[in-house]
């Protein structure tokens, strides 16, 4: 495995991570949670993924009962949690957002659910117009002069409100947001590679999310959606559209013509996709989602892809994206 620093803080990531959204508390059980974490940390990653949404909840829950159950050691491994959308199906106006009592609420919640003292990584999951900025950067502030958060940073913000936070933060004398998660992957660019390029350069971390565009890049999607996948969950319709509906630029012919393009290099699209992430030195970790340990061992093999072929077959590997 290899490890990079999460921007220019001293903390080590594994290039490669596991992340709960819609597998944990969702597709699969403990037994096979217990077996996709232990697959993971026998192979070398040290950051688990989660959030206060996930499975209403459950997501924390079951990735806490099987780290524990494993007897991981706290100092060898890194969990995130986030804050915003709340953990309830309808929450009420203070179980939800960027307040101060819910992030405090929700970090404590997120301690619980998964057995631990200390968050290591904790996100605002979204940007909260109803709150102001400095509102929710004195309350990080707090619970990292608490202990109870070692980095805090954002996910899916403007750079714009990335920037005000950080000046904020800098004024008051107090922690600033470290690191972003934003979706990263061959449809998704432009964010990553332009609108936070400056805030990298200033050390910013970036732990990116759906490298494989909720498994499209996979090609899996060419005869359909199965059941089992990530599409046809229950109260997913939103993604469904938004990866492969009427809106979404072609995406699924892309697809196909990437996927083509991996068989005939003889490798995996997924570990492909995965390698073309990991080829951006700013991305700090690759977050990696799997419902079988299989699924999550193939992935791996992206580690020595990443340095397998030039710049002129990645030009290539990403012509065939274009629309």
């Amino acid at each position: 495995m290899q490890y990079r620093r999460l921007g220019s803080t001293g903390l080590p990531l594994s290039a490669l991570s596991l992340g709960a959204w819609v597998t944990f508390g969702g597709q699969v059980g403990r037994d096979e949670a217990r077996n996709l974490v232990a697959a993971a940390w026998d192979h070398g990653i040290n950051f688990f993924d989660n959030a206060e949404t996930y499975g209403q909840g459950r997501a924390e829950t079951l990735m806490g009962d099987v780290i524990a159950d494993l007897r991981l050691p706290r100092d060898g491994y890194c969990v995130s949690s986030k804050v915003f959308f709340g953990s309830v199906a309808e929450p009420r106006p203070t179980q939800r957002g960027l307040s101060r009592k819910h992030v405090a609420d929700a970090c404590e919640a997120a301690l619980r659910r998964l057995r631990v003292d200390y968050l290591d990584l904790y996100y605002c999951h979204r940007p909260d117009p109803e709150t102001p900025v400095e509102e929710t950067v004195r309350a990080m502030d707090l619970l990292v002069r608490q202990g109870k958060v070692l980095y805090w940073g954002t996910s899916e913000w403007p750079a714009a409100l990335i920037e005000q936070a950080q000046a904020i933060a800098r004024a008051g004398g107090w922690f600033g947001p470290s690191m972003e998660q934003p979706q990263y992957n061959l449809f998704h660019r432009d964010r990553v590679e332009h609108e936070y390029a400056a805030l990298c350069e200033a050390g910013m971390g970036m732990t990116i999310w759906s490298p494989l565009a909720s498994g499209l890049l996979t090609g899996k999607y060419a005869a359909g959606i199965a059941e089992d996948s990530r599409l046809a969950q229950p109260g997913y319709a939103w993604l469904r559209e938004a990866v492969i509906g009427e809106a979404s630029e072609r995406r699924l012919e892309r697809a196909q013509r990437f996927a083509a393009m991996a068989r005939e290099l003889d490798v995996a699209p997924a570990a492909l996709a995965i390698a073309w992430c990991l080829r951006n030195p700013r991305v700090s970790s690759v977050i990696l989602g799997a419902s079988r340990v299989d699924q999550l061992l193939q992935n791996f093999s992206a580690l020595a892809l990443a340095e397998r072929f030039d710049a002129d077959a990645w030009s290539g590997i990403e012509a065939t994206i274009a629309v």
